[in-house]
């Protein structure tokens, strides 16, 4: 008897081993389905960000080039006040508006006045010693322009915003999934898991140039992407509002009583402002029939305060606006955000890199190593390397699904029609649709369609596998 029950429990325990190999085997399969899905989809959207991210990386150093002739000029002796030069950029452009003032960060720089001319939006160079005008740029023919809107919506305003971020979030996911994939279970050899096998044929050497190089820059690509969202459009206005709402963005201690708020934020004012202060509420100035003060003043207040060289004056946007001063310097541990009321000159708000909360200062310093600014040429390398390998991750798998895909046939991984995904594939829902909302949706509308219309199709179903 005690052989017998001895044999019933071995066979229990290989029917458990089969069933737990063959679940195994399923979800295996079932990831690589998805990974395949992801992988054709939006591997072209990240090899367009990654391009358009180098190009915008160097950016400090391609404008110095491209403009050197309106940065650059001769130093003089004694500059002339930031109030003659603008009045002479009025003499140029009498129809102009003066939106913004910043004074020169070197000896031998130009001044930088912005002007609305013709409802267009242009920077002005000055020559501070003369106040020649040395040349103008139309902000929509900066080349970095372009290639910012290119890399942040495609060009296509808020359904573009909404397509990065969605091939950005869905990166995190083929980085996820690849990783699973990769995930060595039959052998633990270097070659082929840690270091790629350059002489066991070409289907094998490319696997491995795709995933092994995927794994070793994992950690790089995760920060690399995290950092990245923040200034897209509903991710980043979420983590916003959780900064603003856990008190981990600008304080609420920040105003002073008497200044009436508006419901304005900074970033709709001020072009270029930190990401921290980009919610904050624009306060208001107090008419007590006062002139305008100059700008030479607020450059005092700028000084007195002292804000880091760089700052540029957006001027005051009506009788209640105010002189915003700020500064976004390669070390995020410099930026500042001032509103100063325009006729007493008192300053109503002053946000800091110390006044941030931990969720501000993490994405502060993120998005600087994200643009590569943190640590100089050795960040803009770093991040170069980062850009490079996502785009010979995405060429080389989309290589091996062209050499390997049946004539005819789209070629994604089979899903075994006896697995139930619906446990795993509503954990994962639920999970992805609160870190990233898109993902969520999207994953819906594509199992929607996997299990509504390719599957009940022959003919979809035999093209698709």
């Amino acid at each position: 008897m005690t052989a017998i029950r001895q044999e019933k429990r071995d066979d229990v325990t290989a029917n458990s081993m089969k069933t737990d190999s063959s679940k195994a085997k399923h979800l295996y399969k079932a990831v690589w389905r998805w990974h395949f899905y992801a992988g054709i989809i939006f591997a072209p959207f990240v090899i367009m960000l990654a391009i358009t991210g180098i190009i915008y990386l160097f950016k400090p150093q391609i404008e110095n080039m491209m403009y050197q002739d309106y940065y650059y000029i001769q130093a003089g002796q004694r500059p002339l006040s930031p109030s003659i030069q603008i009045e002479k950029v009025e003499k140029s452009y009498p129809d102009a508006t003066i939106t913004r003032y910043k004074p020169p960060v070197e000896a031998d720089r130009s001044s930088e006045i912005g002007i609305l001319n013709k409802d267009e939006s242009m920077t002005i160079f000055v020559n501070p010693y003369n106040g020649e005008v040395v040349g103008e740029l139309k902000d929509s023919d900066k080349l970095m322009n372009k290639i910012e809107e290119l890399h942040g919506e495609l060009m296509m305003g808020t359904m573009g915003d909404r397509l990065v971020e969605l091939a950005a979030c869905w990166a995190m996911v083929l980085l996820i999934t690849g990783i699973y994939l990769w995930w060595p279970r039959k052998t633990k050899s270097l070659f082929g898991t840690f270091i790629p096998r350059f002489f066991k044929g070409k289907r094998t050497m490319l696997r491995d140039l795709h995933a092994v190089p995927a794994f070793w820059f994992s950690l790089f690509i995760t920060i690399f992407i995290l950092t990245g969202l923040p200034w897209s459009g509903l991710w980043g206005d979420m983590i916003n509002r959780v900064a603003t709402a856990t008190q981990t963005g600008y304080p609420s201690g920040l105003w002073d009583g008497n200044v009436p708020k508006s419901v304005i934020p900074t970033k709709d004012v001020v072009k270029e402002v930190p990401w921290a202060a980009e919610k904050m509420p624009v306060p208001q100035s107090n008419e007590n029939g006062m002139t305008t003060l100059p700008v030479e003043r607020i450059m005092k207040i700028a000084n007195d305060n002292k804000i880091q060289p760089g700052y540029r004056i957006n001027f005051p946007q009506g009788e209640t606006g105010v002189y915003t001063v700020s500064v976004s310097p390669d070390k995020p541990e410099g930026q500042a955000t001032l509103h100063i009321d325009q006729y007493s000159g008192k300053v109503l708000a002053d946000l800091r890199f110390e006044d941030y909360g931990p969720l501000a200062k993490a994405i502060s310093i993120g998005v600087a190593l994200h643009e590569g600014h943190y640590f100089g040429l050795a960040n803009q390398l770093l991040d170069l390397v980062i850009c490079l390998v996502l785009i010979g991750i995405s060429v080389s798998g989309f290589i091996m699904w062209w050499q390997r895909r049946p004539t005819g046939k789209l070629g994604a991984p089979s899903l075994p029609n006896d697995f139930n995904m619906l446990k795993w594939v509503t954990v994962i829902i639920v999970i992805l649709g609160i870190i990233f909302p898109l993902v969520g949706v999207s994953l819906l509308m594509v199992l929607a369609l996997d299990w509504l219309v390719i599957r009940r199709i022959p003919t979809v179903k035999q093209w698709i596998g």
